[in-house]
């Protein structure tokens, strides 16, 4: 059982919508069902889905351990930007948990892409994460690349470089900056991250593009990979994403944290499949493929 914590802020937002949109990966169904089965309590007392908050109430979110679940092939349409025999890079919506999860068992990228993949899929049908190679959050969108083959996976995962577009807010100088801050948890919080001398080694380099209207718009290369990097890095300069209010953001202009993966580029070795088997015939030749996303809507939105 995993037991989270949450401080309500602001007062008039259901109980329901608080928790989907608190950054513990968990749609608004289930939070629901959460909310139903008694797992949820209001400042200790057990209260309905439409519970309305009011600020300082505290929200105990009690999510059950993952079980191992064979996830199952939905119907979902797919925004898939780039695909041949041994991976896929999709670009996910805002919104969309990337795998099946306690009370998060449907309507994930992980069962679009059974789905979608069907028997082209290679000995990675386990439990919970088939495939995905680098997870994104549920409220960040853009390009997460998916494996069809389990000896693909790792390959991957050691070689891929993205380009994230972010909005911190205020207006930052025009021009790059590095931030090489090491990143920790927050207390005890399992979810929240912050910058602490205890943490891992954590560096992100950016250039400011654009800086107008209270927002600046910072296209990011995490150099490494920690949890909420872009986020808690712009949060610890005082400069937190707009919509991330787990770091401090406001959702007044945007409902969700302004993040976006808009490029990856990743290296793979001339390889060759027979049967279950993949070969690598020259692991020390690489070569690269680039793709990209456009920004979404809701981002373009800010500035244009």
């Amino acid at each position: 059982m995993n037991e989270f914590k949450l401080n309500c802020e602001t007062s008039g937002v259901r109980l329901d919508k608080f928790i989907s949109d608190a950054n513990i990966d968990l749609s608004r169904s289930a939070a629901v069902n959460l909310i139903e089965n008694g797992a949820v309590l209001v400042n200790d007392s057990v209260v309905s889905k439409k519970y309305k908050l009011s600020q300082g109430d505290i929200v105990v979110v009690n999510v059950p351990d993952p079980t191992p679940y064979e996830a199952k092939a939905e119907n979902i349409p797919l925004d898939i930007v780039y695909e041949d025999e041994y991976l896929l890079v999709v670009n996910k919506p805002k919104g969309m948990v990337v795998h099946p999860a306690a009370g998060n068992y449907d309507g994930t990228l992980v069962n679009a892409l059974l789905y979608h993949c069907g028997d082209s899929l290679s000995g990675i049908n386990g439990i919970l994460r088939p495939g995905i190679v680098h997870r994104i959050d549920k409220d960040t969108s853009g390009l997460v690349l998916a494996a069809k083959h389990a000896y693909a996976a790792p390959l991957l995962a050691q070689r891929v470089q993205k380009l994230y577009y972010a909005v911190p807010q205020g207006e930052l100088p025009l021009g790059p900056g590095v931030i090489d801050a090491p990143i920790g948890r927050r207390g005890d919080s399992i979810i929240g991250r912050c910058v602490t001398p205890e943490g891992k080694p954590s560096r992100t380099e950016y250039e400011i593009l654009r800086a107008e209207n209270g927002l600046s718009l910072a296209a990011c290369l995490p150099v490494t990979g920690r949890t909420h990097q872009i986020r808690v890095h712009f949060a610890h300069l005082g400069h937190p994403l707009a919509g991330d209010d787990l770091y401090g953001g406001s959702r007044e202009r945007i409902g969700r944290q302004a993040l976006h993966c808009a490029r990856q580029t990743f290296w793979l070795p001339q390889g060759r499949q027979e049967g279950e088997r993949l070969w690598i015939d020259a692991p020390q030749q690489l070569h690269s493929i680039t793709v990209e996303c456009p920004l979404p809507p809701d981002i373009q939105a800010l500035f244009w």
